[in-house]
């Protein structure tokens, strides 16, 4: 307990991604502030960066209320969000506050109607994008990639295929059916089975070993 005191009592600012999750866990005023401080840039930059790309002329209400929404997914159902982050799997934790940031922009331009059809899969920015980027940047959209190559190490050929054509090329439907000698039907059809693969893989993936579960000492 005395060793928790110490490294509690060290200046915020020093704090390393697991001191600074187990005081907000802990529902410690000083927790919260330094979260706040430390990763409220990168929250607006990367809500941001969605918006200009798709929606460049929302208003600085509408990226402050997607801001507000974060925020409040980080604090909805006890810190859930914040609890199933797993340091173990080497991503940050600005990493992971970063792609809640990414969706919740998607989110917000999906109900606004803003959002184009064809996207890249559940909110993920094209890595090939010319936009300019920070080193943080890159390190999100690294990992992301490297989360979602992973995943497909599993599926077929002719499955990773359709991934590459559906949603990182964004080639239509009746060009995929030409392209991989199949019928419309058997797009759509596949385009929602792998949909539903990724989501649930991605779930387990985020409830594998969460945070709470850790030896913190």
């Amino acid at each position: 307990m005395a060793l928790l005191a110490t490294r509690i009592a060290k200046n915020p600012a020093e704090w390393t991604d697991r001191d600074l999750l187990r005081c907000v866990l802990r529902s410690d005023a000083r927790g919260w502030t330094e979260l706040v401080r430390r990763y409220r840039p990168l929250i607006y930059r990367c809500i941001t960066k969605v918006t200009l790309k798709y929606a460049p002329m929302l208003s600085g209400a509408d990226i402050d209320e997607i801001y507000a929404e974060v925020m409040m997914q980080l604090i909805r159902e006890n810190m859930r969000k914040l609890r199933i982050y797993n340091p173990a799997r080497g991503t940050k934790l600005g990493s992971w506050i970063g792609m809640i940031s990414v969706n919740a922009a998607y989110d917000f331009l999906r109900g606004a109607g803003r959002r184009p059809v064809l996207d890249k899969v559940d909110g993920t920015i094209d890595p090939h994008d010319e936009c300019d980027r920070t080193p943080l940047d890159q390190l999100i959209e690294k990992e992301r990639w490297e989360h979602l190559n992973t995943l497909l190490s599993e599926f077929t050929d002719k499955d990773r295929m359709f991934v590459e054509l559906y949603y990182q090329k964004g080639m239509e439907a009746d060009e995929i059916a030409e392209e991989m000698q199949i019928s419309l039907k058997t797009v759509y059809s596949k385009k929602h089975k792998i949909r539903a693969h990724l989501v649930r893989c991605l779930e387990q993936l985020a409830g594998d070993s969460p945070i709470s579960d850790l030896a913190l000492a």
